[in-house]
């Protein structure tokens, strides 16, 4: 071993490891344990059982898979695994079964994860042949054993990684009957970021006089800037789309998660994403592990730099070069919250977690703030000009780092620049060349101000929280659906269009016809019904006549609609049209 490795092996010499693991983790550049891997280590290597919380990204990993190498045995012959890890998904499984297996190279540990969505077969053969460690997600662990090709008897540790996790996708039922399956005295540890009263339960039913470790959050020094920063954002639901298009031109990232609570979110949002020239990939459950292995490749590699998936898909996945965590809504488990910002500010790296919230999802804010104890500010949209600016600054700066290089400007361009020189004016052809190159970047989407929305919605004229309110100042926007009942806004008049959900009508859609054909801008168009056969748009009544001339004959998703007053414009007394 080198004089190098020596030292940097220091930090770990306390441990009661064998050689060959403080050799390995000195290869691999750890310098110093982390606390949860200091805290727990030793109680794991003597035999203990453990129950340990500490936030994700801080070396759980380690923390349970050096004390599970140091029982291989360098002449083992078993074919029985003597540790079964439990994990919540499938790229989890792969993660922990890689570390598993850097860490024990020299030991020819034999180590294999174990999840849906692939082949039996391969598992099979290699369950026959012989493993040291599976790596396994509940549902196919509990397969096997079904099956009768895992076999326990030889266990000697069993490891709950992420158990909130597991909890919150419906595991528990597996979870338990495969700690039912497991030997008499077997030790078992257990590590979650939360630890609601589920884990409790399991850990008063299944653990034996365990050791309990709790690592803190790290403390900051008075005025020190958090590792995380944490932002939320109030904004109407149908500006939901357009704000986090705005935020990902503002903060660039290098690579970025939005979660989301839909597929059909998912879709919506990664098309948003890559109209706006951002290289999005899309991550959900309906998707198979070929599938799945394609995206998370590309994000690592650096081809995509977002990825748009839903929660349950999203979970486990370890991205190093993460830099932001975009909840397109709160979540509603304080729990949740936690285990998604903790993607990123890994080993001391800083991150961005971004929230967008609806007026009405103050109260989620509120509960997350109170439980996880973060500030989580609220702060404004930042506007058109802002946007613009920035953007300004940017294309700026990337002029004038590429006119300093070393790289020639083609002479067929130069040419051109000269041409055009002759006839304008030289800073009106570069201005125009810019704007050309800004459009090209984003997409040439145009930028709309988003109208501000109070942390609690207004209350109506009833003294209660009404649907206007909800939507803030008749704010709801032209993206989303926004639901119309009553009388229509002061200033406005109602529209029957006959075309509605059947002809898979989106409110996009029809703001898309109204702005494009009758010049309308959307934050003039209100309210938005859209039924089976029919939709009803709110539109300023000086302008109605000739929306419904406008659209007269044109067609929204190839049909041609009719076009008219609602007849409960005047004041809602008309029978509502049946889907």
């Amino acid at each position: 071993m080198s004089l190098a490795t020596a030292e940097a092996r220091n930090g770990f010499d306390a441990l009661p490891l064998r050689p060959e693991l403080l050799d390995a983790v000195a290869e691999l550049g750890y310098d110093e344990p982390t606390p949860i891997q200091r805290a727990a280590i030793p109680p794991l290597v003597d035999g203990h059982d453990l129950l340990g919380q500490a936030a994700t990204g801080t070396g759980k990993t380690a923390a349970f898979a050096l004390p599970v190498l140091e029982r291989v045995r360098t002449d083992q012959t078993d074919r029985a695994p003597i540790a079964l890890i439990l994990v919540p998904t499938r790229e989890l499984a792969v993660q922990v079964s890689q570390a598993v297996d850097d860490y024990g190279k020299s030991l020819g540990v034999r180590v294999l994860p174990v999840y849906g969505g692939t082949p039996i077969g391969r598992q099979l053969r290699s369950l026959e042949r012989g493993v040291d460690v599976v790596v396994a997600t509940p549902g196919r662990a509990l397969d096997h054993l079904r099956r009768g090709s895992l076999h326990l008897n030889s266990l000697q540790i069993t490891v709950l990684d992420e158990a909130d996790e597991m909890l919150d996708m419906g595991f528990t039922e597996d979870i338990e009957a495969i700690l039912e399956e497991t030997p008499d005295g077997v030790q078992t540890v257990l590590f979650s970021a939360t630890m609601p009263a589920r884990i409790e339960d399991i850990a008063n039913r299944h653990l034996t006089n365990p050791q309990r470790i709790m690592i803190e959050p790290e403390k900051r020094d008075p005025g020190e800037a958090p590792r995380v920063r944490q932002t939320a954002y109030v904004v109407p639901r149908g500006y939901k789309p357009a704000v986090l298009g705005r935020l990902l031109d503002v903060e660039a990232p290098a690579a970025a998660i939005v979660f989301c609570r839909t597929r059909e979110e998912v879709d919506r949002l990664t098309e948003v994403a890559t109209a706006r020239g951002h290289r999005a990939e899309q991550l959900h459950g309906g998707m198979s592990q070929e599938q799945r292995d394609r995206v998370m490749d590309r994000l690592r590699s650096g081809a995509a730099r977002l990825l748009v998936a839903t929660d349950v898909a999203a979970r486990g996945l370890d991205i190093d070069h993460l830099t932001h965590v975009i909840n397109y809504s709160v979540p509603r488990a304080p729990e949740s919250y936690v285990h998604r910002i903790g993607r990123v500010g890994r080993a001391g790296r800083e991150g961005v977690a971004i929230s967008l919230m609806e007026p009405r999802e103050h109260r989620l804010l509120k509960t997350v703030r109170h439980v996880t104890g973060f500030a989580i500010p609220v702060e404004q949209v930042p506007s058109v000009s802002e946007l613009q600016a920035l953007r300004a600054a940017r294309l700026r700066d990337a002029l004038a780092q590429r006119m300093s290089s070393t790289v020639d400007t083609p002479e067929d361009l130069r040419e051109v620049a000269r041409a055009l020189g002759e006839e304008h004016d030289l800073v009106d052809v570069a201005a125009t060349a810019l704007r050309m190159a800004q459009e090209a970047a984003t997409g040439g989407a145009p930028d709309e101000e988003i109208p501000e929305a109070s942390l609690k919605p207004p209350k109506d004229t009833r003294g209660r929280r009404g649907e206007r309110g909800e939507r803030g100042e008749r704010g709801g926007g032209p993206r989303g659906e926004r639901r119309s009942s009553g009388a229509p806004a002061a200033g406005q008049t109602r529209l029957f269009i006959g075309v509605g959900r059947s002809s898979r009508i989106r409110p996009q859609d029809l703001v898309g016809a109204i702005a494009g054909e009758a010049g309308l801008n959307g934050r003039d168009i209100g309210a938005i019904d859209i039924a089976d056969r029919f939709s009803l748009v709110e539109v300023p009544s000086g302008a109605a006549d000739h929306v419904i001339s406008s659209l007269q004959g044109t067609t929204i998703k190839g049909r041609k609609p009719t076009v008219r007053r609602d007849s409960r414009a005047s004041g809602g007394g008309g029978r509502r049209e049946r889907r």
